[in-house]
């Protein structure tokens, strides 16, 4: 098992938009500056981004919130997501997940963000909000 972890809870809001499979990937999401996840299945198209981001035609009600697993990860590493989402699903949070080749990352909708942090540092995980990331040394 990996032990705990420690996460950073990014800035910026995010939202995730829908698009038929068919659709070729816009160039505002291959534009993006910032995080970007694009997703192509046989059902859909899924992207996820900063708001700010998006067309506003396809943003839905709903914001989320990213928490960035510090990483790299080693990919043999087990029970990361496991164990995070653990924490959340034992208080009820709902959540997201994206992982990368260096890490991953939990998407919380905004209103359960708080909620979110205090479940994973109840958990014994560390959460580090904007301002306390500032002022961590890397």
């Amino acid at each position: 098992m990996a032990g705990t972890f420690e996460l950073t809870v990014l800035i910026d809001a995010f939202v995730v938009c829908r698009l038929e499979t068919s659709m070729p990937v816009p160039s505002w999401a291959l534009e993006a500056a910032r995080f970007v996840s694009v997703t192509r299945t046989d059902d859909e198209l899924s992207i996820i981004c900063r708001e700010q981001d998006a067309p506003a035609s396809l943003v839905d009600s709903v914001r989320w919130r990213a928490l960035k697993v510090h990483g790299p990860i080693p990919f043999e590493t087990v029970g990361v997501l496991s164990q995070l989402s653990a924490a959340l699903a034992n208080a009820k949070v709902s959540l997201l997940a994206v992982s990368t080749h260096d890490t991953d990352y939990l998407f919380v909708r905004s209103a359960e963000l708080a909620h979110a942090v205090r479940a994973l540092r109840h958990d014994g995980h560390t959460v580090h909000t904007s301002w306390q990331a500032a002022e961590t040394p890397a």
